[in-house]
């Protein structure tokens, strides 16, 4: 008979006695999980591998040509340094000042020169400027150069024929020094000529001493760097440009070289390796500067200046 078992401990009621608590460890499943995400962004729907495909296909398409690779910021350091760097027209844009700095006239024409261009004034502790330099002796006095806005190769050669002329292009082929560039931009400058090209590695850039020995030209000259100069110089010849490099071995002396007066590049290599042999296989043309004085080799600057004024002359 129901409810007259005689066996212990059996149930014999349906009311439930008290319960164990989870002690607040199920908590976390009675919160709310936020608004349901969009079927492009939910791992396995349809719209999430379209737009995976999508993604990938983008980063495999290359980014649209916009001039050239750019530089990277550098600062001058010191008195000496950043009071010259103003007076050549390094086009600085920035001039930190050490607070409660000792000023001398070298100071104070860093300032009035700053304020002339409109530069940024910035005053900044001591701590902070040795951070800046790397524990460098700044002296106080930190200039800052933003990143060279290099221009591309193919528009040097454009520019020249778009203005009816004849592109003069000095390429530069292994120069590591940045005062040779700057040279070379002053010359190229001087001479009517329409740029120069850098390789991206292993050569100069234009930093604040390729600056400061251009005197101004960099401004008016367009540098442009080469990923690949080889290839660089294969598109000039395509474009119709005679490609002539500078060795002390050439096949003819400068004054027998013709093709100064038309669209010509002319290659210069470093002072002691010359030309590499596969920009040396590349030119049509290996010309030597005669020199009368016996010396074995000209700088980079000097023997890009020499043949741009040969062209020049030729030029009228």
């Amino acid at each position: 008979m129901a409810g007259n078992s005689q066996r212990r401990n059996r149930r014999t009621s349906n009311k439930k006695g008290a319960q164990v608590g989870s002690g607040g460890k199920r908590r976390r499943g009675l919160e709310g999980k936020g608004p349901t995400p969009p079927a492009s962004a939910r791992k396995g729907h349809v719209k999430n591998r379209v737009a995976n495909a999508k993604a990938k296909q983008s980063a495999k398409r290359p980014a649209p040509r916009r001039g050239g690779p750019k530089g990277t910021a550098e600062l001058v350091v010191g008195r000496n340094p950043v009071v010259e760097a103003l007076r050549e027209g390094v086009p600085a844009t920035t001039l930190y000042v050490q607070q409660f700095i000792d000023s001398d006239e070298r100071v104070r024409e860093a300032l009035q020169l700053a304020a002339d261009r409109g530069m940024n004034l910035m005053e900044a502790p001591r701590p902070e400027l040795d951070r800046m330099t790397n524990g460098l002796n700044h002296q106080g006095l930190v200039a800052q150069i933003p990143p060279y806005d290099y221009a591309h190769p193919e528009d040097l050669a454009a520019a020249a024929f778009d203005a009816g002329e004849d592109p003069l292009i000095v390429a530069l082929d292994g120069v590591t020094d940045p005062r040779n560039l700057g040279a070379v931009v002053r010359s190229v400058s001087a001479f009517g000529g329409h740029g120069v090209v850098v390789p991206e590695r292993r050569a100069a850039g234009m930093t604040a001493g390729a600056w400061k020995t251009s005197a101004g030209a960099a401004a008016r000259t367009p540098v442009a760097r080469a990923t690949n100069l080889t290839r660089t110089l294969e598109s000039y010849q395509k474009a119709g440009l005679t490609v002539v490099g500078l060795a002390a071995d050439g096949d003819m002396e400068l004054q027998d070289l013709e093709v100064l007066d038309g669209p010509v590049v002319i290659v210069v290599g470093s002072e002691g390796k010359g030309l590499s042999r596969l920009v040396g296989e590349t030119c049509d043309l290996r010309v030597r500067i005669p020199m009368p004085g016996g010396a074995e080799s000209l700088n980079a600057g000097v023997a890009a200046g020499v043949v741009l004024w040969e062209a020049a002359r030729r030029r009228g």
